[in-house]
């Protein structure tokens, strides 16, 4: 992992180049251009805000709106990076017949492309809290920790998933049905107290849903994560890194021969 790491250290300027290229394709040819990060988070926004606190009504919740707007922005990231990480290899395949391509950095790419516009996001919700007259906690400075916890188990998946995809390319389609399910499976639309007692365990051992509120938890609550939440997401997350690496290498020599 640190060696992988490093690699990317060594190509930083190749990394920056293609995260660059990326942000730029995605919204090329596009009136708005680069409004659309902040557009289509408020879109999302507008929509669940609508069915959930009119229709669907969760009145146990102070600022439901900013609520949603939380789990929100972490989980488009998380969506995003996965559907395009998981696809990056055999998408980019021009470049991984390239003998010399540090093939390793497409998934990572991926990620940190998703990242950015989650980054260029949280001033969007920074401007709703300030307008809804919160409070900013002390507990705020930890957002960078979860943040990097959310990368290194972004990275994990990526990498592993990307590898098996150039070999079963049914797996892109699996990751967009699974993150349908894992959607409703996180605390991001209702509020943890609204999950029956008998069903906590699914939130308690869920790793995406434990990231979920530890970012709520940070940003709006001003409550220190427990414990067990931050060491049982931090070593899930290392545990997946280590094996998306490791699948990863075991996997890469016969990309140039499958693509």
């Amino acid at each position: 992992m640190l060696t992988l790491f490093g690699e990317v250290y060594r190509y930083r300027g190749l990394v920056s180049a293609l995260v660059t290229r990326h942000l730029a394709a995605r919204y090329r040819g596009s009136v708005l251009g680069f409004l659309w990060s902040f557009l289509n988070p408020l879109c999302l926004m507008l929509v669940y805000t609508l069915v959930f606190r009119y229709y669907v009504r969760f009145d146990s919740v102070d600022n439901y709106t900013i609520f949603l707007f939380c789990g929100l922005l972490p989980w488009i990231w998380l969506s995003s990076g996965l559907i395009e990480g998981t696809s990056s290899i055999v998408a980019s395949g021009s470049l991984i017949t390239k003998s010399l391509f540090p093939a390793h950095l497409l998934p990572i790419v991926s990620v940190l492309t998703a990242m950015v516009h989650f980054v260029l996001s949280l001033p969007l919700l920074f401007v709703f809290m300030l307008l809804a007259g919160l409070e900013f906690h002390v507990t705020l400075l930890l957002l960078p920790i979860v943040v990097a916890v959310q990368f290194f188990l972004l990275c994990g998946l990526c990498l592993a998933l990307s590898s098996l995809n150039v070999y079963f390319r049914d797996v892109q389609h699996v990751v967009a049905n699974v993150l349908n399910l894992l959607f409703f499976l996180c605390p991001i639309i209702y509020p943890l107290t609204s999950v029956p007692d008998r069903f906590q365990f699914t939130m308690i051992y869920n790793p995406f849903a434990v990231l979920t509120t530890m970012y709520q938890q940070v940003v709006l609550e001003g409550v220190f994560p427990s414990f067990f939440g931050i060491v049982f997401v931090l070593l899930f997350s290392l545990l997946v890194l280590y094996l998306g690496v490791a699948i990863f290498d075991r996997h890469r020599e016969g990309f140039a021969e499958m693509l």
